[in-house]
């Protein structure tokens, strides 16, 4: 009776065991706002987007005046004798001292008329510049939310895991104080008892494991997210949201990706450098404006002038300087359109990776529900068979890590498979806040450009920097 009052204890353990509870309740959308609003990659980078829209006024300073001002100051001596001469014989006349205080001060302008038309190529090149700096955010931006939700869902799985073990642990706990007390009366041998200590001591080895991989992964959800995780919630994934066929989803990828439209974007820029630099070949013209004052020049005398120049340079021969300039922007025109065949590929590629891996992980975690629920009721089965003496301890401690391998490989699996969903969404680049409806404010990178692309003067940043 006392056997198999506790061989019923440890079946009751085996119940617990195979069906956790776990409180989750913060979302994953929740997080990922969080990520979206705080990560230092993703305001790194839109810091950076910042700085690119200034070279839209930089390249715009061309079609604008150039003033400066100037003064200046000396002090100035000089000794004058002056001979007396008379008919008979020259005699010592006298002598002049001055002292002046020369200075002055005035205005020059400089406004180009015609630069080959280089200012306008500049600022279409800054433009593309600008436009290419967006998709880069929106790509770090999707990178980013996609580490986080991986970082959420490794948080989940390495609990589960973390609690499998412990309920492993007390599971073998009772099959060791069980063997023990049929040993002390003769329904057990040592090596029962022998064979359930071991497993326990592997059992503890392995729940400090657990406990170090969920420390790791809490870590990494803190590094991204901006806060220790609480109580979270497993996530349906976002399988509903993607194409339904792989053509499709292709289509959509190589149209929406954002660095298959930053490449887009770079080859515009470097068209406009090409024409920017054979600009330089051109006519140039300009008109030079100058008011001075000066005073002082000599004893109480002062001076104003002004004066305004036209300029026109034609260039005849730089030394080959602009000619290797063209050639070089060419080449480099080249590249980038052969870097957006690269992305195209790459992403292509991704999409086709990011799908199959979908479907992979959705058949192991159908698989790895069977063999779960297969493994459970095996281990009932064994555990009645071993109270009729028909199995051996040893039958039952192989059946219960049986039943721990399928539920920690059914929690993988589960993991993997709303991981593969996201991983889906940032292939065909719509793993953005829009799509997945978080409660955030939006980053709108226009709202800065606007400021800032006419701005004529001033030191401080929008934001007051």
């Amino acid at each position: 009776m006392r056997s198999k009052k506790n061989l019923a204890i440890a079946l009751l353990c085996a119940g617990t065991f195979l069906s956790p509870v776990v409180s989750f309740a913060e979302s994953l959308n929740e997080a990922l706002a969080l990520a979206y609003a705080n990560n230092p990659s993703i305001n790194a980078q839109r810091a950076n987007t910042r700085s690119i829209d200034e070279t839209v006024a930089i390249a715009k300073s061309g079609y604008r005046p150039v003033i400066s001002g100037n003064a200046d100051i000396g002090r100035s001596w000089s000794k004058t004798k002056s001979p007396t001469t008379s008919f008979f014989e020259t005699t010592s006349g006298g002598t002049t001292e001055t002292t002046l205080t020369p200075g002055g001060f005035g205005v020059t302008i400089s406004q180009s008329l015609f630069d080959g038309f280089q200012t306008q190529n500049n600022v279409n090149a800054a433009k593309a510049g600008v436009m290419a700096s967006r998709e880069t955010l929106r790509n770090v931006e999707q990178n980013i939310l996609f580490d986080a939700a991986s970082a959420y869902l490794d948080v989940i799985q390495n609990s589960l895991i973390a609690n499998y073990r412990v309920q492993a642990l007390q599971f073998l706990n009772e099959q060791v104080r069980s063997e023990t007390s049929r040993f002390e009366v003769g329904e057990s041998t040592r090596t029962d008892v022998a064979q359930a200590k071991a497993r326990r001591s592997g059992a503890e080895a392995q729940l400090s494991v657990a406990r170090a991989a969920l420390r790791s992964s809490k870590a990494v959800y803190q590094q991204l997210i901006g806060k220790e995780p609480g109580k979270l919630r497993t996530p349906k994934g976002v399988h509903g949201l993607l194409p339904k066929s792989l053509s499709t989803a292709i289509a959509v990828a190589t149209a929406n990706h954002p660095v298959v439209k930053a490449t887009n974007h770079l080859v515009d820029q470097a068209q406009f450098n090409v024409k920017s630099s054979e600009g330089s070949l051109l006519p140039q013209l300009s008109i030079n404006g100058q008011v001075n004052r000066r005073y002082n020049v000599a004893e109480d005398t002062d001076r104003d002038s002004a004066q305004i120049t036209a300029n026109l340079n034609v260039p005849i021969y730089q030394g080959g300087r602009v000619s290797a300039q063209v050639r070089q922007g060419k080449e480099v025109l080249g590249q980038r359109r052969i870097e957006v065949d690269g992305s195209v590929n790459n992403v292509r590629a991704a999409v086709i990776s990011a799908y199959s891996q979908l479907e992979a992980a959705r058949s192991a975690s159908i698989a790895n529900k069977t063999q779960a629920d297969a493994a459970k009721l095996a281990l009932e089965g064994v555990v009645e068979e071993r109270n009729v003496g028909q199995r051996t301890t040893l039958d039952v401690l192989n059946t219960q890590q049986d039943v721990l391998n399928a539920q920690i490989a059914l929690a993988q699996s589960e993991r993997d498979l709303i991981v593969a969903s996201y991983a889906a969404l940032s292939a065909i680049g719509k793993l953005d806040t829009a799509t997945l409806s978080l409660k955030v404010a939006k980053y709108e990178p226009e709202d800065h450009y606007e400021l800032v692309k006419d701005k004529w003067f001033g030191l401080r940043t929008p934001d007051g920097q």
